[in-house]
């Protein structure tokens, strides 16, 4: 299994009064890893293909484990748990350097095509050169 990995490093626009991550930046950079992932590794960075598909989160679960405080530099992984026609579901966790998890879960992605002038959103199969690079992230039984 190959894992796509990007560190972050904790900043004060991150965190909360009680100086720990406010949880929605959390999911922030979440979304940020999978556009990485997506521009890096799939060659489909979010600025070309929103112009004309979407890739929304359909489904979302997140275990806070550990909190991280500003200056903390923390790992984000994420791998393929699951890989449909139009869908991908990725695992994901955030350690800290001393590989103890902050948070871990899995997130539930699907292509969509834009109409816009229907004004319609319909999952789309991923095309077959783009399941070629996603499945190289998959966990293998």
């Amino acid at each position: 299994m190959k894992k796509f990995e990007k560190h972050e490093t904790i900043r004060f626009k991150h965190v909360d009064f009680a100086g720990i991550v406010f949880y929605p930046r959390f999911l922030e950079m979440l979304n940020d890893l999978v556009e990485d992932w997506f521009g890096e590794e799939l060659d489909r960075p979010f600025s070309k293909i929103h112009q004309t598909n979407g890739i929304p989160t359909v489904d979302l679960k997140v275990q806070f484990r550990k909190p991280a405080r500003i200056g903390d530099v923390l790992a984000k992984s994420l791998w393929v748990a699951n890989l449909g026609g139009a869908s991908v579901t990725c695992g994901f966790d955030f350690r800290h350097i001393d590989g103890s998890i902050c948070l871990e879960g899995e997130v539930t992605l699907v292509n969509v095509g834009l109409d816009k002038a229907a004004d319609q959103i319909k999952a789309v199969p991923f095309s077959d050169d783009t399941k070629s690079k996603i499945s190289q992230f998959q966990i293998t039984a």
